[in-house]
């Protein structure tokens, strides 16, 4: 928490908010009495508990310092203590992991697919790289929190359309991470997508990209800041209620750049780009009074309409 302040005064800021950026953690169990609450999370701070990870001690920190914490890798930094902690403070949280290359594709191809009634069977993810993110991933326990994190994108997805798939059922869906020391930043992503179509046939898509990894991640952490930012200026009042009010604490609307959206809890989880990306720009649009945005174009779809403009 020093540090935090620190830094604030020795650079003039009038605010900070704190975006991790380093390596990816193990997952971290829930364990009652250790960070199941604020209260047990502040102890097992002061106790040491081995299963209080780093960046949930910074997320703690930036919190009790009024500070906004964003979660840009893939573990379970916000466990239900920090939550917790973080609703009571009023100050926002987001995450999780940056969503840069292969995971925006697929959110967008997925959406697609099940949209137009085309029903992806088998997902299969393979990705290699050789820069320190890939070292670290290569351990298991690392790699399992980024495999959750990149697994569950399809997720609403699969659930919009009940006509395709039964309750329960779902793609098989495979994520593989290699670490390949020689090809460094230049992340190589193949993706294979395999679809049921009509009278039981078989759609196969295969997709190959390369990307320089922290080049596509870098943009993200400054949007990412920016948008936080400006969340924090946002009130909202509602048609009968006494005061305005600020969004709530968990910051959904960081959604379209993230791969595991944080939302609050009993809240949907969108993982459908551009349904992620018509939310953002429609909570900006009522800032500045203007409506939503919507496809509809009733007004262009009635001749009488029409011929009123001409």
């Amino acid at each position: 928490r020093q540090q935090i302040r620190d830094f604030k005064q020795s650079n003039g800021l009038d605010k900070v908010i704190v975006l991790w950026s380093a390596n990816t953690e193990r997952f971290s169990d829930i364990v009652e009495g250790v960070n199941d609450t604020s209260a047990n999370l502040l102890e097992s701070i002061k106790a040491g508990e081995a299963e209080v990870s780093p960046s949930t001690v910074f997320a703690v920190a930036s919190i009790l310092e009024g500070c906004s914490y964003i979660n840009g890798s893939p573990q379970n930094t916000f466990v239900p203590g920090v939550l917790d902690l973080a609703e009571e403070k009023k100050v926002f949280v987001g995450g999780d992991d940056f969503k840069s290359g292969q995971t925006k594709i697929k959110s967008v191809l997925v959406d697609f697919l099940v949209s137009a009634g085309i029903k992806p069977t088998s997902i299969v993810s393979y990705n290699h790289l050789g820069n320190n993110d890939g070292k670290n991933l290569s351990a298991p326990q690392q790699f399992r929190s980024k495999e959750i994190s990149k697994s569950n994108v399809v997720d609403d997805m699969v659930a919009s359309n009940r006509l395709l798939y039964k309750e329960g059922e779902h793609p098989d869906h495979v994520v593989v991470i290699k670490y390949v020391p020689f090809v460094g930043d230049s992340k190589r992503a193949l993706d294979e997508y395999t679809s049921k179509i009509f009278m039981n046939g078989n759609n196969t898509i295969s997709m190959h990209n390369t990307c320089e990894d922290s080049l596509l991640a870098t943009p993200l952490i400054l949007d990412l800041i920016i948008v936080c930012e400006l969340a924090e200026r946002v009130t909202i009042k509602k048609e009968g209620a006494a005061g305005f009010e600020h969004l709530h604490s968990i910051l959904s609307i960081l959604s379209y750049m993230l791969k595991a959206p944080l939302v609050p809890r009993g809240t949907p989880v969108v993982n459908a780009l551009f349904a992620q990306r018509e939310c953002m720009i429609n909570v900006f649009r009522a800032c500045v009074g203007l409506p939503a945005e919507n496809h509809m174009l009733l007004e262009n779809k009635l001749a009488s309409e029409i011929d009123a403009r001409q």
